[in-house]
């Protein structure tokens, strides 16, 4: 499976799509087409809870960021004095989300994902911030909430939205431009055109296609902080690590943007990239020698059950460029609160 991976994305972010995989592109065209049309014309409703709900999304498959900015989101809109919820959708659960839930910081990746487990840890470790795998959204509207974050909801329009937000990976940009499985899209470039915002992770090293988005553009990097060892949550400054090698785990939807940001620290590296969401067991990292064992803080959680003492993570926050962090959250505060 990892060799098929590795092909298809060689060519997603090629230079074209491959032509055997066309027609397959063609059907899903027509899928996701069929699919906005039903929403569109009412023939299937979309559910909204009461409360604004806010979707941060994305076109491509793969990780771009959206759960940073999400946690951001999250930290702006409880500073406004509100309550917020969270739902997500379960991506790395190893069965099938039948039966939505909510989230609490003890629970195992397998069972509710390890997005969905980093947002309810990390809320845990700031403010109550209800958590729910499966985009029950009305399920967070009864525990008091008063704002909806929908972490990956662009797709899902069974869910009614107020506003949305997409984030597109800065190097990788849309790829190829073509739809799955000949590229790496889940809806047409020009649907940037209809959501509220655009957000840029990283320098932009490839022209979006479609309309323009200018003027509903923000661009943010995310800045290491420091490395945080699984067993015991001892911190550690990324200066000290400077000169030192260690095994780099990654089972994220772009590897190489860790890989290059832990070598930007100064870290030798041992490469050991993984599909995204993998389920780790302790035969994936059972690596010889001594060396630490660094990897990213959605890795994490789902190796905490067996957790040795070289094993780190790199936590990481957002930084917006320039005024674009007091932009984005006006346009956000303007659509939901009317302020």
């Amino acid at each position: 499976m990892d060799g098929i991976r590795r092909w298809l994305e060689a060519r997603w972010y090629g230079a074209r799509p491959p032509l055997v995989l066309r027609p397959l592109e063609f059907l899903f065209a027509c899928i996701v087409s069929a699919r906005r049309w039903v929403y569109r014309t009412g023939l299937l409703a979309s559910a909204h809870p009461g409360v604004p709900v806010i979707v941060v999304g994305n076109l491509s498959v793969g990780g771009t960021g959206k759960t940073p900015l999400v946690l951001w989101l999250v930290q702006q809109l409880q500073a406004d004095g509100l309550r917020v919820g969270v739902v997500s959708r379960g991506h790395g659960a190893a069965r099938l989300q039948h039966a939505p839930r909510m989230v609490s910081a003890a629970d195992n990746a397998d069972e509710v994902g390890d997005e969905a487990l980093l947002l309810a840890r990390r809320a845990a470790a700031r403010r109550s911030t209800p958590t729910h795998t499966g985009h029950s959204a009305r399920a967070l509207v009864t525990e008091g909430c008063q704002v909806i974050v929908a972490d990956d909801g662009l797709q899902h329009y069974a869910l009614g939205r107020d506003f949305e937000i997409a984030v597109v990976d800065g190097a990788r940009g849309l790829g190829n431009g073509a739809l799955l499985p000949a590229g790496p899209l889940r809806e047409r470039a020009r649907r940037l055109a209809e959501v509220d915002a655009v957000v840029l992770n990283g320098v932009l090293q490839r022209p979006l296609p479609g309309p323009a988005i200018g003027e509903k553009t923000f661009s943010m990097t995310l800045q290491p902080r420091q490395f945080v060892r699984l067993a015991t949550g001892e911190g550690a400054a990324t200066t000290a690590w400077r000169g030192r090698t260690a095994h780099a785990v990654a089972g994220i939807g772009n590897p190489d943007r860790f890989f290059a940001t832990l070598r930007s620290l100064g870290l030798e590296v041992v490469e050991h990239p993984f599909g995204d969401h993998h389920r780790f067991t302790p035969e994936d990292l059972a690596f010889d020698g001594d060396q630490d064992i660094v990897m990213t803080e959605k890795d994490a959680v789902k190796c905490t059950a067996f957790a040795s003492g070289r094993m780190w993570y790199l936590s990481a926050a957002i930084q917006f460029k320039s005024d674009d962090a007091t932009r984005l959250f006006s346009r956000v505060r303007a659509r939901i609160m009317g302020t």
